[in-house]
């Protein structure tokens, strides 16, 4: 499967900006079952300096500066991208839910352990009893660990709202645990927070979904902007994509661009400007096409 990913980001602001700062997560990397045709990034005005390079989860970053008067920022992200076919996963079978806290704890394997930073709190996200509490039940030691991540998938699917007008990026996630509502973002905060809370290793992806899917099938919630699901670590067979979103296992219709501890290591755009007067607007237009 091939895709073509147009992503354009475009500040205006209300007065003059001096110089600006800025880090972009907009270029997808190479991972499991993925992998990057092209990529090229356009910025407008043209930055005065530009280096792009890889952060220390291996995301592809792309650090520039602006250093004259402008009014308005543009950053546009064109890409081409290489799916392969999906590898079927028995969530039935495998390594149960006690068997992997017992290899977190006790593994000296290098996976393992680097698998156990995803274990702990990050800037975002820290565990509580109430978000234990939340999918306790799911994960008695003798389930098999996948098939209750799933399960706790489709909790969150099925007791929270999609609601693009509920949350910000600043939104607490006591906030969306309380009102059961928010986004793609809101969701994989939860999840995460939930595993987290239980002893689990989980990380924040973010990425695209396919924007106009082939007919017969539904548009998947978020598929207009960039999106977001999270990943469970598997002692033995490594890191696996969930969707709470929509309810699914990531597959074909899923980009990576990066991943993380939680959104704050993966923003897609954010800097520092100097001026701009109090007030700016934001227009971001995402494009996910499916080749020939």
């Amino acid at each position: 499967m091939r895709y073509r990913i147009s992503h354009t980001t475009k500040y205006d602001y209300a007065d003059q900006v001096s110089q600006g700062y800025n880090i972009a997560y907009l270029i997808p990397r190479d991972c499991r079952g993925q992998r990057v045709v092209y990529s090229d990034i356009r910025i407008d005005p043209v930055p005065a300096t530009r280096i792009r390079r890889e952060d220390y989860y291996g995301n592809v970053v792309c650090q520039f500066s602006v250093e004259k008067p402008h009014r308005s920022l543009s950053v546009t992200v064109e890409s081409e991208i290489e799916i392969a076919p999906s590898e079927s996963r028995l969530l039935g079978s495998g390594i149960t839910c006690g068997e992997v806290l017992k290899v977190l704890e006790e593994s000296r394997a290098q996976d393992d352990i680097e698998a156990t930073e995803f274990c702990f709190d990050s800037p975002m996200l820290q565990g509580s009893n109430e978000l234990a509490d939340f999918g306790r039940d799911l994960f008695p030691a003798e389930r098999p660990f996948m098939e209750a991540v799933a399960a706790l998938n489709s909790r969150i699917f099925t007791d929270f709202q999609y609601d693009p007008g509920f949350s910000t990026v600043a939104t607490p996630l006591a906030e969306v645990l309380e009102n059961r509502r928010g986004v793609c973002q809101d969701f994989a905060h939860l999840a995460i927070a939930v595993l987290r809370s239980l002893g689990f290793a989980a990380r924040y992806v973010s990425g695209y979904l396919e924007t106009l899917p082939p007919p017969g099938q539904q548009k998947l919630q978020g598929a207009d902007a960039s999106h977001a699901w999270f990943s469970v670590y598997v002692p033995g067979d490594g890191w696996n994509d969930f969707d709470p979103t929509n309810d699914l296992i990531p597959a074909d219709q899923h980009i990576t661009t990066g991943w993380g501890r939680d959104y704050s290591d993966v923003t897609p755009l954010k800097g520092i400007v100097f001026g701009g007067g109090s007030d700016q607007s934001l227009t971001v237009a995402v494009d996910v096409e499916r080749v020939s």
